[in-house]
């Protein structure tokens, strides 16, 4: 397995917090991350609030922003997603890797609501999210290079095409989460089919281009940025 992927972490208090401050702080993360992997991006501050046991105030006083909540919750999860990453570039056998990469991409997805909307959306970019959006896009590439280097990975693929993966299974884990949650399993090993180069027939449409993907990403993000950079209202 290759070293754990070092990137830099949502910024946290210059000195060290009170003993009860800290108490706060993780209670408040202990909280989020069970209502956010419920109920999604939206989850109530108001309900983390009442479940961390603090008031909404103490909330915004260590997270100011719904974005910078969400960031700090989720960076574990891209660590995750880049790990999966670098182990996939290191298989000999690129197949393998890239079947891997997807597959551990969407059991992320599958397990946490909220990082199934953030995958599936384009969110406020602030300097770490993007530099780990960075890092997952340049890895997804080398991943796709070995694949079709190795002839097993279609050579009219590209990158951009791992979207309609991401996009599709968001939708299928929505429907399927509470009566057959693994149900997005089938789905994936039907798509990762379609990727093989045996079999493969002539693509009716191109590939869309990086600027597509980040204008239907723009279409499909949050209707409110607010949401997520401004204090909560509920």
């Amino acid at each position: 397995m290759s070293p754990r992927p070092t990137l830099p972490t949502p910024e946290t208090p210059a000195k060290p917090l009170r003993r009860d401050a800290q108490r706060n702080r993780d209670a408040i993360m202990t909280a989020a991350r069970e209502a956010f992997a419920e109920q999604g991006l939206d989850a109530s501050l108001e309900g983390v609030a009442r479940q961390a046991g603090v008031a909404i105030g103490t909330v915004y006083r260590h997270f100011p922003t719904r974005f910078a909540l969400i960031e700090e919750l989720f960076a574990a999860k891209f660590m995750d997603l880049l790990q999966a990453a670098e182990d996939a570039i290191a298989l000999d056998d690129a197949w393998q890797g890239f079947c891997h990469y997807l597959e551990r991409f969407c059991e992320l997805q599958a397990g946490d609501c909220a990082f199934n909307d953030l995958v599936a959306a384009r969110l406020p970019t602030h300097a770490i999210s993007r530099q780990m959006d960075e890092r997952v896009r340049e890895l997804t590439g080398q991943i796709f290079r070995n694949a079709q280097r190795q002839g097993v990975l279609r050579a009219d693929v590209t990158p951009e095409d791992i979207v309609f993966i991401i996009w599709s299974q968001a939708g299928i884990i929505r429907a399927t989460r509470t009566v057959a949650p693994t149900a997005w399993r089938r789905h994936l090993y039907l798509m990762l089919d379609a990727f093989r180069a045996d079999g493969a027939h002539e693509l009716p449409e191109p590939a869309l281009t990086p600027q597509q993907v980040e204008q239907t990403l723009r279409a499909i993000e949050c209707p409110e940025e607010e949401c997520l950079e401004c204090p909560e209202k509920d």
